[in-house]
C-alpha cells in the first residue's frame, strides 16, 4: 500500500469513528453511554491499582 492510500485509509477511518462519536453524543443514549465508560473506567483503574500493589508487594518480599 502506498503512502497516499494509507492516508486515505486513515483519513476515512478517523471520519467513521469521528461520525460515531458524535451520533452517540448527540443521542438520548448519551448519559447512558457516559455512564458506562465511567464504570468501565473505574473498574480498569482498579485493577491496575490491585496489579500494581500486587507487584510492589513482590518486589518488598524479594528485596527482604
Amino acid at each position: 500500500m502506498s503512502t497516499s492510500s494509507k492516508a486515505v485509509v486513515s483519513f476515512i477511518v478517523g471520519a467513521a469513528v469521528g461520525v460515531a462519536v458524535g451520533y452517540f453524543l448527540n443521542s438520548d443514549k448519551k448519559d447512558e453511554l457516559v455512564e458506562k465508560l465511567r464504570d468501565q473506567s473505574e473498574k480498569l483503574k482498579e485493577k491496575w491499582r490491585k496489579k500494581k500493589d500486587q507487584f510492589q508487594d513482590e518486589l518488598e518480599n524479594e528485596l527482604a
